[in-house]
């Protein structure tokens, strides 16, 4: 007989992984069915065909012009901006598929809050857009076009547990399939659970996630691509990057879905 589960975070999780298989199987399913049953737009509700956005709402989603290509900041030209010239960060580059903005926003949340799971898959197709552009360039210099594997932005156990999935590692589940990369779940934790950055001002964000993460893995000479669906002061990427670089990683680039431009970091990024 199969023993309770007692712990009420282990239940969740167990949930949790219960709900992604079922997902999966959806969207299996839905690969056939939505090429016979229209689907409706995730945005504004009109047929989209067998998309999960109509072209109308697709041609308005935020794009991303000339940016620091290490923290996605505006930069002329693409240069390296400002801010990343006087304090480095810990990665080495950062790639964002859209601006946090609307329309971008509301499907950002509407997966991260609503569980609207299939919108994972969604923003994945839109980042695999931007990284295939980038990483193109990166084999016309001869240089390596992919990183070894893949990391999702870890969340703290009872954070997951009360949301029951953590949406970083639905986005990177679709882009380790299509590009056929390990992903590595397990390999960082968020062992302390820290304030949420969105409650803090800018200034405090730094300190409230540092040593919120921990590895046992050895990483060296790896290169590494993090999975996050939003970045704002790149704090908490900047911490877990950190991280990775003391367990050896040689490269650490951040895939974002969407990039916030708030009137500080742009004005950080443009001084010289």
């Amino acid at each position: 007989m199969t023993p309770a589960i007692r712990n009420p975070i282990n239940k969740l999780q167990v949930n949790a992984r219960l709900l992604r298989s079922l997902h999966q199987r959806l969207m299996q399913a839905g690969t056939w069915m939505g090429t016979l049953l229209p689907q409706d737009c995730q945005l504004c509700g009109a047929q989209s065909g067998a998309t999960l956005l109509c072209a109308g709402c697709r041609d308005a989603l935020p794009v991303l012009p000339a940016c620091c290509p290490q923290c996605a900041m505006p930069a002329f030209s693409g240069e390296i901006c400002g801010a990343c010239l006087k304090r480095p960060p810990q990665f080495d580059a950062t790639l964002a598929a859209m601006r946090y903005e609307f329309p971008a926003d509301h499907l950002v949340l509407a997966l991260k809050f609503g569980a609207r799971l299939p919108i994972a898959s969604l923003l994945a197709d839109l980042m695999l857009e931007r990284i295939h552009s980038v990483h193109q360039s990166k084999i016309c210099k001869n240089e390596m076009p992919l990183p070894d594997l893949l990391i999702p932005m870890p969340l703290h156990r009872t954070r997951l547990a009360e949301r029951g999935f953590n949406q970083a590692v639905e986005i990177s589940r679709h882009l380790a399939n299509h590009l056929h990369r390990p992903l590595m779940t397990g390999a960082v934790w968020r062992h302390r659970d820290t304030l949420p950055q969105s409650e803090l001002p800018l200034p405090k964000r730094r300190a409230n996630v540092r040593g919120a993460f921990k590895s046992h893995t050895d990483f060296t000479g790896r290169y590494i691509a993090v999975v996050d669906d939003v970045m704002t002061s790149g704090s908490t990427l900047d911490e877990l990057a950190r991280v990775l670089k003391r367990a050896g990683a040689r490269r650490v680039e951040n895939w974002i879905v969407a990039r916030t431009w708030t009137e500080r970091n742009i004005r950080g990024a443009l001084s010289v």
